[in-house]
């Protein structure tokens, strides 16, 4: 499959995912008027093992992104003090306590209670974290996240937690077999942020976007995102690494 679809030929290195997906970005940067040094990767390796998240470390990719923490503890207890850890998945307020400390960045803020859950255990721990909160732009019943409307009142409930800065926002768009439909989904969410800045809701104004993934990425650094969330069309699955 060419470098469009959603799955990673077993034949095609990890160095050579890389640099493809380095290219792509490096092209809609330079399509946007954009500089490549506002865009970051994560790595999403929730489908491979912690020996493969070894070679994806060891690959100069410094952000691996995980779902859950069931499926990150085995990885965290041997590779926990290399990389900067994302979460990326919905949060259980009961994870909270596994994942606190561990993952530098949450891009998953949905509601109140875990917003709380956050402040209390960071409090306890005497850290901050650094969280993006996750916006529906599209609407789909499937998928976490506030409504665009609802953003505001969240935002004027949780000023005050001293140890949850909100740093920018998250969203996930619909799969779409041509990319160019997520567009509204991402420039929405650009321009949600733009008008949360305006209103100054946050202690410092709001930076980030994670948005965009394998199958539409490109139009999402063309609408602004500062962070990438790449599993297939980077890390692939376990069985993707049987070449190695």
């Amino acid at each position: 499959m060419d470098w469009s679809g959603r799955e990673v030929s077993p034949h095609v290195s990890l160095e050579e995912r890389i640099k493809e997906v380095n290219a792509r970005v490096e092209a809609a940067c330079d399509r946007s008027g954009r500089s490549c040094d506002e865009v970051n990767v994560i790595a999403v390796t929730k489908y491979v093992s912690a020996a493969t998240m070894t070679s994806v470390l060891d690959s100069d990719l410094e952000h691996v992104g995980e779902n859950r923490w069931q499926d990150a503890a085995d990885k965290w207890s041997n590779l926990g003090d290399r990389g900067t850890w994302h979460f990326i998945g919905h949060l259980q307020t009961n994870k909270v306590k596994d994942v606190i400390g561990k993952f530098k960045f949450i891009h998953s803020l949905d509601r109140l209670s875990l917003a709380q859950e956050l402040d209390k255990k960071a409090a306890a721990l005497g850290l901050r974290v650094k969280a993006f909160v996750q916006v529906n732009i599209s609407g789909e019943i499937s998928k976490y996240g506030l409504s665009s409307e609802a953003v505001v009142p969240f935002l004027e409930q949780i000023r005050e937690l001293e140890h949850v800065d909100v740093i920018g926002l998250m969203t996930m768009a619909p799969h779409e077999e041509d990319p160019e439909k997520t567009r509204p989904v991402f420039r929405g969410l650009r321009e949600l942020r733009d008008r949360l800045n305006g209103q100054a809701l946050t202690r410092e104004p709001i930076v980030h976007l994670s948005m965009g993934m394998s199958n539409d990425f490109e139009v999402a650094v063309e609408e602004g995102a500062t962070w990438l969330r790449l599993g297939s069309v980077l890390v692939g699955r376990e069985e993707d690494f049987h070449w190695a």
